[in-house]
């Protein structure tokens, strides 16, 4: 059986729960196996309570009304590398993968970082096509590595995933249908002048993909299998999305638990250092994915940027206090501040999602105020 979006009901306002929890079901996929030497995240005795309320938009909301509106399916928050508070609603469970969307993205440019580190990529000046030639005659010829990790390559594409015929939904189809991500990035023509222009562009990750699998010599299932699940000691089994060709989708296609998205988080908290010590980020790297270090990467709004939040490495952006996030449609989320030692994971099924631009940019305020609200209670604060 062919199935489409419309199927699956994405971007049609209607509820999503069901769905996220069973995509594995619905499309193709492969299996990232729990780690061999898995382990749980430690837990904090000490008695953490969500705050009652937050501060967002010249109002105050309150907090458990929020999680609710937006229909929170899992929330985590650790400090200072323990658990101090995980909570499931929506029939969600602990061992419940859920879909993820764009923050794949976040674990595809980790990915980078060890291809970066181990020699297989030279350098991030290094351009798209050097890796993945089948790009040569497409916007994303000559184009750097870099350029594409900040989404700025310049190449056109239209997210909007509320449009049936827009790039995104086309790209969306390709693993709901025999059909090639590759493919649909190879055929994407230049916009802007790489590196100039901040366009969310999720071809622009699988690229990050394509350039990956190709330096590394195997595929993205088997990189993030070797390098992440069994490194960080994941505690369940993943699943990623693949298109009619079994290519994995790069920018969108991870099916994980919240406890092994949290542990993203940490590792990131922690500079890059795995559990048991080893250096498995390059140096910098984490500064790269936490600040804006160009014009048209700042956050707020800006004439040469498509949202208003900044961007790094992969990873958004929301203000100037230090924090970043990885993000999904729906709002999903990984918060990391590293000033109060804290990650949060988010698992979201806000139905709305999709139907307008502005309410999508509300409800990304909100979570960011929450989650401000829930790190400094964590820490104390």
């Amino acid at each position: 059986m062919v199935w489409t979006t419309r199927d699956i009901g994405l971007f049609r306002g209607v509820p999503q729960v069901e769905n996220f929890r069973h995509m594995a079901s619905v499309t193709p996929c492969r299996r990232i196996n729990r780690a061999t030497n898995a382990f749980p995240i430690p837990e904090n005795d000490t008695a953490f309570s969500l705050p009652s309320a937050f501060d967002a938009l010249g109002k105050t909301h309150d907090m458990a009304a929020f999680l609710d509106d937006v229909t929170t399916t899992g929330l985590m928050v650790l400090h200072k590398g323990e658990k101090v508070y995980e909570n499931y609603w929506h029939g969600n469970r602990a061992d419940t993968q859920v879909a993820i969307f764009s923050c794949t993205k976040s674990f595809v440019s980790t990915l980078v970082a060890c291809a970066l580190r181990d020699g297989h990529i030279a350098s991030v000046d290094d351009t798209a096509d050097t890796y993945a030639p089948e790009l040569k005659g497409s916007g994303y010829e000559g184009v750097r590595i870099e350029d594409i990790l900040q989404m700025s390559s310049g190449v056109r594409w239209n997210e909007d995933y509320g449009d049936p015929n827009s790039d995104i939904a086309r790209f969306a189809a390709a693993y709901l249908e025999p059909a090639s991500f590759d493919a649909v990035c190879a055929s994407l023509p230049r916009e802007h002048e790489p590196g100039t222009y901040n366009r969310y562009n999720t071809c622009d990750t699988h690229v990050l993909g394509m350039i990956v699998s190709r330096a590394v010599g195997m595929s993205l299932t088997d990189y993030l299998q070797q390098q992440v699940w069994d490194v960080l000691g994941m505690e369940d089994d993943s699943f990623i999305l693949v298109d009619g060709e079994g290519v994995e989708a790069a920018g969108m296609g991870l099916q994980v638990t919240l406890r092994d998205m949290a542990k993203l988080g940490q590792l990131m908290l922690r500079g890059g250092i795995s559990p048991d010590g080893a250096k498995l980020l390059p140096d910098g790297w984490i500064a790269h994915c936490a600040t804006a270090s160009k014009p048209h990467l700042m956050p707020g709004k800006r004439p040469n940027a498509s949202y208003p939040w900044g961007y790094g490495y992969q990873w958004w952006i929301p203000d100037e206090t230090g924090v970043f996030t990885a993000l999904g449609v729906y709002h999903q989320m990984i918060w990391v501040d590293q000033d109060r030692d804290v990650v949060i994971a988010k698992t979201t099924a806000y139905p709305e999602f999709g139907q307008d631009h502005d309410d999508e940019d509300r409800v990304d305020a909100l979570h960011f105020a929450a989650c401000h609200a829930i790190a400094a209670a964590a820490a104390g604060q």
